[in-house]
């Protein structure tokens, strides 16, 4: 079990009345003492941070580690404790980079201990179980919060509040812990993008398309930002307004390659419409879509591929296909 940080690790400041970081690992873990559970643990602290200060070189840190016990015989699997801003950024890069069949299970907490109805525990528990489970081997890796499992590249976070915050919001769960039994209803929809990599490529930028919006912001991420690789969060299915396309010409003109998904919660991308900004029109142009990603795993994949191959043809492959 490896603790990064996060809600779970935290409790409210009485000066201020904020909740900040205030618990160690071993606290946390006291709760576990007496369990059956707990003689099976190997507990570690990567980090003690919120996990909006994790970071895609944190990330790449945090597999390398993973990956020193994975190949370890004795061991069946790896629980990461995380904050949920970012956990589902941190699993899907995890599932990207990390090659073992050996579950990775990640979770954390939506309350801080000093609250009413705090999570941690129960995630914790449940998140043992899936890592323990042989059910979980070979399903890449794995969210498990409110004893539902889903997928790294199926999940995201839905609500600022709610316990049931990571969802499948296309597919539903993997499966569901009930009463310590570990239950699959079904396989992972999406298809595992494995890249073997040992890098990533840091300027790759993410912009949510709007009404009205022109090249402004392309052209900051060409002249300014020195992008490598531009993510759009585009309309619908996946169209533009045109005064978009200048900055997507000149992006891919200069060999940036420019990702399409779409700012809408659900559903999935696809070249349909044929009108000047629509997806038909970005594909012909050079474009690649990222069809059932949402932008920041889109950038994920696309940070990690570009430290292995820049070609248009790998890239559409990887996203594509």
């Amino acid at each position: 079990m490896i603790f990064t940080g996060g809600t779970i690790a935290m409790k409210i400041d009485e000066t201020n009345h904020a909740v900040v970081p205030g618990l160690h690992a071993a606290e946390i873990m006291a709760n576990l003492i007496n369990s059956d559970l707990f003689p099976e643990l190997e507990t570690f602290e990567f980090s003690e941070v919120p996990s909006p200060s994790i970071t895609p070189a944190m990330m790449l840190s945090l597999a390398n580690f993973i990956t020193g016990f994975l190949i370890r015989d004795d061991v069946a699997g790896v629980v990461v404790v995380h904050g949920t801003d970012t956990l589902e950024e941190t699993a899907f890069f995890l599932d990207i980079i990390v090659d073992s069949p050996k579950p990775i299970v990640v979770t954390g907490s939506m309350k801080s201990s000093s609250e009413l109805g705090f999570d941690g525990i129960n995630n914790l528990v449940s998140s043992i179980l899936v890592a323990k489970s042989p059910k979980s081997v070979g399903k890449g890796c794995l969210v498990v919060l409110n004893d539902q499992i889903n997928a790294a590249s199926e999940v995201t976070k839905t609500n600022t509040l709610s316990l049931d915050t990571f969802k499948s919001i296309d597919y539903g769960p993997l499966g569901i812990v009930d009463n310590k039994e570990v239950i699959y209803y079904r396989t992972v929809n999406y298809s595992k993008k494995h890249v073997n990599a040992s890098t990533f490529v840091d300027r790759v930028h993410l912009l949510k398309v709007y009404a009205g919006m022109d090249s402004t912001l392309v052209d900051i991420c060409i002249d300014q930002l020195h992008s490598e690789g531009i993510v759009l969060e585009a309309l619908g299915r996946g169209n533009v307004p045109p005064p978009m396309l200048p900055g997507i010409k000149r992006a891919i003109a200069k060999n940036i390659p420019v990702v399409i998904c779409s700012r809408c919660p659900s559903g999935r991308v696809l070249d349909t419409y044929g009108y000047i900004g629509g997806g038909k029109h970005l594909t012909d142009l050079g474009c690649i879509l990222a069809p059932n990603l949402n932008g920041q795993k889109a950038r994920i994949l696309l940070m990690i591929a570009l430290a292995c191959h820049k070609t248009h043809g790998y890239l559409k492959e990887l996203f594509e296909k």
